[in-house]
């Protein structure tokens, strides 16, 4: 099996919980120190390039803090475009100065070489519940576990009930199709005075490509890479043409969403969950999460898996696996779920009194997750360093066709273009839900 080419099934993701993960050069591992850790050369040093947030960040600090014993952990956040140069960097040097590296399934499926074997630690987990497709993907490839299931996430509409007002008679808001959402926002702006009140993170720092690859495109085309010029994706750029029109033009400012609702800039938004849920924190009864929308083919979601490894040649390998056993301990995986809205991979049971914005957030994304035409999708499996140009392309579509009104087939042709030059190179196996292949690349 190549690596990204193990197949997620539904069953996988009902079985892990509640289900379907958001993301400086460590240069002599100066970065934020917890449980005391400091500059001690036995700490765990843990590199990771998820919880990237400030408040994201600090509250991922206070759960090591609080909830890990026994070893000293110096956790050091990175931008996800430096994490792969610093990790090659590392272990090929054989000069290894971190310990263990948190990071998602597509940033990780490249490494499986520099990471060490974790079959041993996977056994010793047999309580937590860990489905078989979920530690499949986990081999990258190969028959050895690389990494450890660590928590997940997906992306989901926050919309505030004021919103509701001008839904069309006879859309059911819970179970929408593009087409319902794009009246829905055409009502609400001529209702709201011409002003419109949908928005999506478009700005520097937003996650709006993952809008078009794991939901817009899979949900029109069935493919994200393989399908990304079609005739499919063409009305699927038409449709978001529509949409851009109906939407604030601020969303280029947005690189969250969970401000601008707050702030009531506008009333319904598509964004990460962990960057949703801190909109309705302060009046819970007066907002709703739900799924996003389907399309023809149906209703594209993406999943965003995270796990733990440790690279080859590692100091401190021994308590670094005790690291990672308390990480995916239950009280661990709810204080994740609780402060920054990813999901369990475990079977940790949700209790009953979680933060009403978060279960909000879990419901959707079950609901999402659980549809009857529910299409997976996966981020981009083994771009490494090029995932940013990859991620650029998509938002490069955006400019083009929405904000420069460029023809659509001309924009798809010349960014699929650049887009096989880089798979070409690369010469990975698609992801979901692009149908397995020896390399991937727009046809």
């Amino acid at each position: 099996m190549t690596p990204g080419s193990a197949r997620i099934s539904r069953r996988a993701l009902l079985a892990a919980g509640v289900g379907t993960a958001a993301a400086p050069l460590l240069g002599a591992c100066g970065g934020v120190s917890t449980n005391g850790a400091g500059d001690d050369e036995n700490a765990v040093v843990l590199m990771s390039n998820q919880f990237s947030p400030v408040e994201e960040k600090q509250r991922f600090e206070k759960i090591l803090s609080d909830r890990v014993t026994g070893e000293r952990v110096a956790f050091n956040q990175i931008d996800p475009g430096v994490f792969s140069s610093t990790f090659q960097a590392q272990v090929d040097s054989g000069n290894v100065r971190i310990s263990a590296v948190g990071a998602l399934h597509g940033d990780l499926a490249p490494h499986a070489s520099r990471l060490i074997d974790l079959d041993d630690v996977l056994a010793a987990l047999g309580d937590r519940g860990f489905d078989a497709d979920l530690t499949d993907l986990a081999k990258l490839g190969g028959d050895a576990t690389k990494y450890i299931p660590w928590m997940q996430a997906s992306y989901v509409l926050a919309v505030h009930k004021k919103a509701l007002q001008w839904l069309p008679s006879g859309t059911d808001v819970q179970q929408m199709t593009y087409d319902q959402l794009l009246s829905w926002m055409t009502a609400a702006r001529a209702g709201n005075g011409g002003t419109p009140v949908f928005g999506i993170p478009a700005g520097v720092k937003g996650l709006y490509h993952r809008f078009f690859q794991g939901f817009l495109l899979p949900s029109f085309t069935g493919g994200q890479i393989t399908t990304f010029r079609s005739p499919e994706a063409v009305t699927a750029w038409q449709y978001m043409k529509e949409l851009w029109a109906q939407s604030a033009p601020a969303s280029t400012t947005y690189d969250n969403m969970q401000e601008p609702l707050q702030r009531g800039e506008v009333l319904v938004g598509f964004d990460h969950v962990a960057r949703l849920v801190a909109a309705p924190r302060d009046n819970p009864g007066d907002w709703m999460m739900v799924p996003a929308p389907s399309g023809p083919k149906g209703l594209g979601y993406m999943l965003v898996l995270a796990g733990l490894g440790i690279p080859r040649g590692a100091p401190q390998q021994a308590p670094a696996k005790d690291v990672i056993k308390q990480l995916t301990g239950p009280q661990v995986q709810l204080d994740v779920l609780r402060q920054n809205a990813f999901f369990p991979v475990t079977n940790a049971k949700i209790p009953a009194d979680l933060p009403a914005e978060v279960a909000m957030a879990e419901a959707a994304v079950r609901q999402q997750r659980q549809a009857p035409n529910a299409i997976l999708s996966l981020p981009p499996v083994g771009l490494g360093a090029r995932d940013g140009e990859v991620a650029q392309l998509f938002k490069n579509c955006f400019k083009e066709i929405c904000l420069d009104g460029k023809p659509i087939p001309q924009v798809l042709d010349a960014q699929a273009g650049q887009l096989n030059r880089i798979m070409d190179e690369l010469k990975v196996p698609c992801w979901q839900p692009d149908p397995a292949a020896a390399a991937c690349r727009a046809a």
